[in-house]
């Protein structure tokens, strides 16, 4: 009986999870345009007829990808409710503190840049990750304000003191996207800066040197012109 023919081995099979992470840093790196199936199967180590079996064509690999980005990259709300305390600076401190390192993660820079990168030839890319990143975001801190702000405040109100207080205190991402990182301490101060101005305006915070407050909220404000020009918003 002559013997059986031995099989070849295969190419490994990846997951989606992964075949999406190659995607995504080839899009970030090179761009949509310049970013072919070739090279994402490549990097991947996968044959192209099973990514176009998977996806059918780049574009829709490509959303693929970015949604996988918005999921890495998203803060559950229950995580930020479970930060909450009595106090709301204490609380708006904690949330501050969870969004920015959210944000300066990697997973939330490659978002960032990859966002910045290709929303100028597709605004839809930055419309969807406002629609399922940010959105969800701004609903909830808007509804602790109208929960926890001891005068009550409007809805509407609710909501643009909700996108400032988001900017603000996701500031140095805009900086870290560009290539300048600060420290941990300088990201504490930054936050605690940040809520500060946010709760108790230019004038009204109590504590610490007025002269270095008043500097810190000028650099603040022109931080959250700077990032509203950014997206476009003024």
């Amino acid at each position: 009986m002559s013997p059986q023919p031995q099989r070849r081995p295969g190419r490994p099979s990846l997951s989606n999870e992964q075949l999406l992470d190659h995607a995504l840093d080839l899009f970030l790196e090179q761009g949509f345009d310049r970013t072919s199936i070739e090279a994402i199967c490549a990097a991947a180590g996968m044959a192209k007829r099973t990514v176009y079996a998977r996806y059918g064509d780049k574009t829709s690999l490509f959303r693929a990808a970015l949604q996988r980005a918005i999921a890495l990259w998203i803060v559950p709300i229950d995580r930020l409710r479970a930060a909450e305390v009595d106090d709301l600076e204490a609380s708006l401190l904690a949330v501050g503190q969870i969004l920015l390192a959210n944000i300066m993660s990697p997973a939330g820079l490659r978002l960032l840049r990859l966002t910045n990168s290709e929303s100028s030839r597709s605004p839809e890319v930055g419309a969807y990750n406002v629609e399922q990143g940010t959105e969800p975001t701004i609903a909830y801190l808007a509804d602790l304000f109208v929960r926890r702000l001891p005068a009550g405040i409007a809805p509407d109100d609710a909501r643009a003191a909700a996108e400032g207080f988001l900017h603000l205190v996701t500031g140095p991402a805009i900086d870290a996207a560009w290539g300048v990182q600060r420290d941990h301490a300088a990201l504490a101060r930054h936050i605690d800066a940040s809520v500060r101005l946010f709760l108790h305006g230019l004038l009204g915070a109590s504590g610490g040197d007025n002269g270095t407050l008043e500097a810190e909220n000028r650099r603040l404000r022109a931080k959250l012109a700077q990032i509203r020009a950014v997206l476009g918003e003024g």
